[in-house]
């Protein structure tokens, strides 16, 4: 086992019991530990996953390794803080990288504050130069970017956004068991009631339809519902329209809401900026309608309307509805 190994770091298991955006993380590790030229290694907290050894042999994991304990399931902050920052100091990688949920937002900054490294959080992408690597990231809530080049152990944080190549063939690899001492961690933040939202997410449709404050008011928001129905997909909204209260949380699509991969995605009366495009950039097809030529959608867009979305998602609903 190498050290200055690159490591994906995932805990708190999604819907199908892997990590959320855990192969997303793993071909990112997989680049940046080829480029220079040592092993990728993962490191899961809690519990595993049925599928992970065959998803780490298809990413090139060379380790696969687990940290099991009752307070790594679930796992809270402080537990993780204090086994991430305890495999570190074991193991010294040449880079810890995680992928940006809710959560990473707290442990990644506690873990490099803890090891005394650098931290990056936001990130797009990233390259190897020399001994270091050079991370390009989302700043100033995605209306711009900025690079950073840090040295060796850095914790670095992905938004991963991008649409992911197949995997190549690879053994399933057997999990190997790792011991870490969180016999001192009492967490310091107790989750009273988490939020509950009903139906399918956003992250797993296929068809999007979101609206932004081209719509003019929040009763015209019933548009993008009807419309998404009609598709047979689901409803999303820009950052501005949680915001305002015209929808709730579980529909925003950005940077600091969802983070989208669908088929279809159909952003109406939402400008494009940065922000928003870091979550539905990695769609197949994105279609815009905007009443403003220069909009920045419309750079992002394989099809786009110029024109008033409230003239024109009446005729879209009928179209979509008659199929």
């Amino acid at each position: 086992m190498s050290d200055n190994a690159i490591v994906v770091c995932t805990w708190s298991a999604g819907r199908d019991g892997l990590p959320e955006g855990c192969e997303e993380i793993l071909h990112i590790g997989r680049g940046l530990a080829a480029a220079m030229g040592t092993e990728l290694n993962w490191l899961a907290l809690g519990p595993l996953a049925a599928s992970a050894g065959e998803i780490a042999g298809r990413y090139g994991v060379a380790h696969l390794h687990h940290a099991e304990d009752a307070k790594l399931d679930p796992a809270g902050a402080d537990a993780c803080v204090a086994a991430i920052a305890a495999y570190a100091e074991t193991h010294a990688p040449g880079a810890l990288l995680v992928h940006q949920t809710l959560d990473a937002r707290v442990v990644a900054p506690r873990v490099a504050g803890r090891l005394g490294r650098a931290v990056v959080m936001n990130g797009i992408s990233i390259e190897a130069v020399g001994e270091n690597v050079q991370v390009t990231a989302s700043a100033y809530g995605g209306d711009t970017r900025a690079v950073y080049e840090v040295g060796g152990g850095s914790v670095l944080s992905f938004i991963a956004n991008a649409a992911v190549p197949e995997p190549a063939e690879g053994a399933a690899l057997t999990a190997e068991s790792v011991s870490l001492d969180l016999s001192g961690v009492e967490e310091r933040v107790r989750v009273v009631e988490p939020a509950r939202f009903e139906g399918p997410r956003l992250d797993d449709a296929d068809i999007i339809v979101s609206g932004g404050r081209g719509l003019g008011s929040a009763d015209n928001y019933k548009l993008i519902e009807e419309l998404a129905g009609a598709l047979g997909g689901q409803a999303g909204a820009s950052r501005p329209l949680v915001d305002d209260g015209w929808v709730d949380s579980s529909h925003q699509v950005g940077l600091t809401g969802r983070i989208t991969r669908p088929n279809l995605y159909v952003a109406i009366g939402i400008s494009g900026a940065s922000q928003h495009m870091a979550g539905c950039s990695a769609a197949g097809t994105i279609v815009a309608i905007n009443r403003d030529a220069e909009a920045a959608i419309f750079q992002y867009a394989r099809y786009g309307i110029c024109g008033d979305a409230l003239e024109i998602l009446p005729e879209l609903i009928r179209a979509a509805g008659a199929r």
